[in-house]
Order: C-alpha cells, then structure tokens, then sequence
C-alpha cells in the first residue's frame, strides 16, 4: 500500500475505458459519466471506413474528459498503410477485377486520410498515440506515463488486417520502468482473453512484458468475450519467461467483473441466482472505482473494455477506475 507521504504526493485520477467499439454509437448513458482521462483501446471500425472514422470521434467528441487518448485495432486497417496496401492488392486479385479506385477513395479515403483525420483532432483534446511510450501532465496536475501498442498477433486466413504480426514471429513491447498506464488493442496471454470457446488469444510477449514493469493498470479489447476487469497480484520474484501460470498469485488476485463470472469463479456468490445478479450489476454499470482498490507495489488492474457485445451491437457502458497518479512538474498539457 502507498503511505501517508506517498499518497499526498499523488492525486486521484478518474479515467473512462473502452474498446471496440467497431463505428457504431454508444447508449446516452455513457454522456453522465465525467472523468479525467478517456481512453479507447482501438478497433474504432468495422470495415475502417472514413464514415465510421466521423462516428467514433462524434462518440468521443460526447465523452465528458479533457483529454481523450486513442489507439488503432486490427479492423482499423487505413491506419496502417502497409495494412491498407495489401487490402488493396488482394481486392485487385479477387476474381481477376480490378478494383474501381475512385470508389475506394470514396469510402475508405486516400493514403493517410484517416490518420490525418485523428491527428487533427488533437485541438478538441483527442490524442491519436502510436506504438511507444508518452508522457502527458493532466489537467488536474497528474502527471500520466504510459505505453501504448496498437499490434495484436495474427491468425493466418484472417486475411489484411491492420497492426499485427505473425505468431511465429517476436513483437518486442518496450515498456519502460515507471510506466503507470499500458494500452494495447489486445489482451496479454492468459488475462481476460477467453472466447466463446474458451481459447486463448492474447499476446505471451505482451504479457511478459507487463510482468516484468507492473504498471498500474493495462487496459485492452480485442477478444470481445474476454470483457471483465481483474486486479493481478505478482509473485515477489518474476520468471526469465514469464507467464500467467508461474508469475500470478492467483489466491491474492481478483476478479472484479467478468462476463465467465459463476458461482466458482467468486468465491463470494454462493447461490447462482446472485451470481447472474452480480454479473448484471458489472453490465449496467461497468465500474471499478473507489479507494478500496488498491494499485501498485505488486499489483496491476488488468480491463478487457470490449464495447461491443456478441451479435447485439454496442451493449455494455465503459469502465470507471480511479488511480492514484504522481502530481506533474508541468504546467500545461504535452503529448511527448
């Protein structure tokens, strides 16, 4: 736990969380919520269109924050030129036709278009971040370090998709030491990465590399079944490979919210009935806020904030956290 001394040097911080929200509005509940910091952990579209690109920053545009932060996801592949590219080649290949350009331009913009679009946003406090680490002192005089990686592991046969690479190949996460916030478009291996059919989709390069730095909280999307937020404990010593078997003290971990949560995942809830009540209050009302949780010195918040649900659009609201953050130096607000 902070003490007393650590804790006055540091100042609550609210942030608004979610992800994959795939071009499509949110429910007007999500307008009552006020924090200082949004963050949207990527897949903006579903088919990365210019017009889906306009609804998500009109949905962001509403969100009650100063400082909105936002990365890309897989489905959000004009951000990524390469991605973009290739879409194009393989559309050219398709059935020997050649595509009509000029209606591509239409609906997906020029090379470039799209990133310029969000870059431009950065006057209405909408910061687009790239794969890196940033440094940002917040209006409330918090001083906010994070690293931010929009890549996932591909899947091959899922065809062009945008920031990903290959399972076979290593993606180096450079997440550096006193970094309080991780946002990646998807889940480290073995948190909050389930599907439907329970396999495991998140990233073990990623998932060592939040082990080993331990930051705060990291916050994700992707696998949109793995939405839920769980508050990790780390073993005292770290493995050279580490993994969410031999590094998570799981009896001193969490799970706060999660949409697997039954009478055997929580200990607490001994009568199903409770359990599909509990599961229902997490869905209405997404939060996890509160000075009973208590964050660093050997634990991370880890938040699957996937929007969308299975089939029936945008159903769940974005989680509330708050956490202590270390008072800033600077004056004004900087993206570095």
């Amino acid at each position: 736990m902070h003490n007393d001394a650590e804790e006055q040097s540091r100042i609550k911080t609210r942030f608004i969380i979610l992800s994959d929200t795939h071009g499509e509005p949110l429910a007007a509940s999500l307008h009552n919520k006020e924090a200082d910091v949004a963050i949207h952990c990527g897949n903006l579209t579903q088919h990365s269109t210019i017009k889906e690109l306009h609804t998500t920053l009109q949905l962001l545009r509403a969100i009650t924050a100063p400082i909105k932060l936002v990365i890309a996801g897989n489905h959000d592949f004009t951000l990524d030129d390469v991605a973009f590219e290739n879409k194009l080649l393989e559309g050219d290949g398709m059935a020997g036709e050649t595509l009509d350009r000029s209606l591509v331009k239409q609906r997906f913009g020029d090379f470039g278009e799209a990133r310029n679009l969000l870059l431009q946003a950065k006057d209405e406090g909408i910061f687009f971040l790239g794969e890196g680490t940033h440094s940002l002192s917040l209006e409330n005089g918090a001083l906010l370090q994070l690293y931010a990686s929009p890549y996932t592991p591909g899947q091959s046969g899922r065809g062009n998709w945008g920031f990903q690479y290959q399972d076979r190949e290593d993606h180096v996460f450079n997440i550096e030491q006193g970094t309080d916030v991780v946002i990646s478009h998807g889940p480290p291996h073995g948190v909050l990465d389930r599907t439907m059919e329970r396999q495991r989709l998140g990233c073990p390069d990623l998932f060592a590399a939040v082990a080993r730095q331990q930051p705060l909280l990291h916050c994700f999307g992707h696998v949109h079944r793995g939405w839920g937020a769980k508050m990790v404990s780390w073993r005292p010593e770290i493995s050279k490979k580490p993994s969410h078997f031999t590094d998570i003290d799981n009896e001193k971990s969490v799970v706060i919210g999660s949409l697997f949560l039954s009478q055997n995942s929580d200990p607490h809830l001994h009568d199903p009935n409770d359990a599909m009540s509990k599961r229902e209050e997490y869905r209405s009302t997404s939060h996890c806020e509160g000075e009973e949780i208590v964050l660093g010195n050997g634990k991370t918040l880890f938040i699957n904030a996937s929007i969308k649900g299975d089939g029936d659009g945008n159903n769940r609201v974005p989680w509330v956290v708050d956490i202590l953050l270390p008072k800033s130096a600077l004056n004004e607000k900087r993206i570095q």
